[in-house]
Formats: structure tokens, C-alpha cells, sequence
């Protein structure tokens, strides 16, 4: 069993679902239900992880309030030590609220106390029995990210693999920085706009190659069109599994733990895309992140389909 070290933000998501159209400045819509759930892309990858049977240590900051003590006790439920979560009476945990569908969704998020995290939380013994350290949600964190460098370095040098994934940047400047960080990466997890948007290529495939260093692996993921990585230099792309979609929030992070699942265990690279693409497609059976991911044994049923 692997033991996979994820650091990052915590928060609640607010899905709000079955809108008839987006709501508009000035205007009001109905959603037809609404769900307060463990949300955030850092909390959702270590869920899924742990959903598979893999060890998973948390560092994080929340808020000493009722926010933070769900998200804490529903992790913690899953199995997931949280006891390097610390709690701070001084900051809210932050909130996501969803407006989602089946085929997509549009975020709000307030950061809270996610956006006071720093590299220093993570003290040498957090390392410790641990193979894979994976952080999300690179520009959400403003007090994390100036120290990633060192945290990545550190973990390389306690003999942990490293993992990112990106997410939207709110302000759409898409941080030079990031190339430079990903230089003590092994896996790297943007969607198709994020690829984009951060090499500036027009294709996934100028913008897998523009990142291609020879040693860091670019994991694309394309939403319905599955997901894309280089192999030998050539673009090897996978489909998505079809199931009967209820909500998309998710399904990226999940996707994040089924590909690190497969990849910890050393299984070859179209297997690794395989188990990511079941774990994203299963995690949008139902509504929120966590509520709907894949066990091991779904997984593999779903696999056995191809």
C-alpha cells in the first residue's frame, strides 16, 4: 500500500444543481437541489486516494469553526490523518459555491484559511513512510507557493516522488513561476485550458511537448475527449468512459488519484491513464467530489468494460 502526502487547501462546496439556464447579473434562476459537502481539489484527490486503499497524511489549514470541523471529520471518516491540520481561530474555512451540470459548472470561491497556508506547516517528520507527496491548486494558495520550490525539494530528497496540479488561476496571469517549479515535478495534472493557458500552444499536443523536459510527465485531461500525455515522444491519448453523468465537480481530482493509484504501483503508462479516466468518469455518479468515488473494485469493473 502506498502512502501518498497531500498539502493543501480545505474547504466546503455549495453545489447548486438543475438550473434551467445560468443565472445572469440583474437576474434570478432555481436550482432544483443544493448540497453542502467536503469540497476543494486537494481534499477531493486525497479522498479519492483513500477511497482506493492508499494510505493518505494531510497537512492543511482550516478554521476552528463548524466549516472546518466537517471537512475534518469527513476526512478523517475516510480514513485520512488529518492530525496535521491545524485549526486557527483567526480565519474562516473557505467556501466553494458550485453552479453545476451535468456538463460542466462554474465556480465561487472564498479561499479562507486555505490562502494562509505556508511550506513551514510541513515539518520533516510529515515525510516520514511517505512515497508521493501531491499539492493542487497551485493559485489558490498565495502563502504556499512562493515555498513550493523548497517543499518539492525537500520531499524529492526524503525520496518522495512529486505531483501538481494546477487549477485556474482566478486572475488569469498564469504564474511564469510555475515552469520554473515544475522542474521538481514528476507528474503534472492541467486540464485542456490550463495547458493552454499556461504554454500559450493552441493544441494539446504543442502544449504537452512545449513542457516535455525528458524526465516530467504531463498528464492532459480533455473532459469528454478523456485524457493525453507523450510516450516516446508521440501523443498517446485515451477516451473517457461513458457513464450517466450527474455532476462534473471532481471528476478532475479524481481522475489525479486514480492515474497516482495505478502510477505508485508501477503499472505501464496506458494503464495509469485508464485508471485515472474510471476514477473521473465513476466520481460523477453523484452529486459533489466525494460522494460518488470509485472503490477499487468499481474501478476495475469498469476497466474490464474496454
Amino acid at each position: 500500500m502506498s502512502t501518498v502526502l497531500v498539502v493543501g487547501e480545505i474547504n466546503v462546496d455549495l453545489i447548486c444543481s438543475g438550473y434551467s439556464q445560468f443565472p445572469q447579473p440583474g437576474r434570478e434562476v432555481l436550482a432544483d437541489d443544493v448540497l453542502l459537502t467536503l469540497g476543494s481539489s486537494s481534499a477531493i484527490c486525497a479522498m479519492g486516494l483513500a477511497r482506493l486503499g492508499n494510505a493518505v497524511r494531510f497537512v492543511g489549514l482550516v478554521g476552528d469553526d463548524a466549516w472546518g470541523e466537517f471537512c475534518l471529520r469527513t476526512m478523517a471518516d475516510a480514513g485520512i490523518d488529518v492530525s496535521r491540520v491545524r485549526r486557527s481561530a483567526a480565519l474562516k474555512t473557505g467556501l466553494t459555491v458550485s453552479i453545476t451540470s451535468q456538463q460542466d459548472r462554474a465556480l465561487l470561491t472564498y479561499p479562507g484559511a486555505a490562502a494562509a497556508l505556508g511550506e513551514d506547516a510541513v515539518d520533516e517528520a510529515a515525510f516520514a513512510g511517505c512515497d508521493h507527496l501531491h499539492v493542487a491548486s497551485y493559485f489558490l494558495q498565495p502563502a504556499l507557493r512562493p515555498g513550493l520550490p523548497r517543499l518539492f525539494a525537500r520531499a524529492r530528497a526524503a525520496g518522495l516522488s512529486v505531483s501538481l496540479d494546477p487549477g485556474f488561476d482566478p486572475q488569469e496571469r498564469w504564474d511564469a513561476d510555475l515552469r520554473a517549479l515544475l522542474r521538481g515535478a514528476d507528474l503534472f495534472f492541467p486540464n485542456e485550458m490550463e495547458l493552454a493557458a499556461i504554454t500559450g500552444e493552441a493544441t494539446v499536443a504543442a502544449g504537452l511537448r512545449a513542457l516535455d523536459d525528458g524526465r516530467l510527465r504531463t498528464v492532459a485531461t480533455l473532459g469528454a475527449q478523456g485524457s493525453a500525455t507523450l510516450h516516446h515522444g508521440e501523443l498517446l491519448q485515451l477516451p473517457a468512459y461513458a457513464v450517466d453523468a450527474i455532476d462534473s465537480t471532481g471528476c478532475g481530482d479524481s481522475f489525479d488519484a486514480g492515474f497516482l493509484h495505478a502510477w505508485l504501483r508501477r503499472l505501464p503508462l496506458r494503464d495509469c491513464l485508464r485508471w485515472g479516466a474510471a476514477c473521473g468518469a465513476l466520481c460523477t455518479r453523484g452529486r459533489g467530489g466525494t460522494a460518488s468515488q470509485a472503490s477499487v473494485a468499481e474501478a476495475e469493473a469498469l476497466l474490464a468494460q474496454d
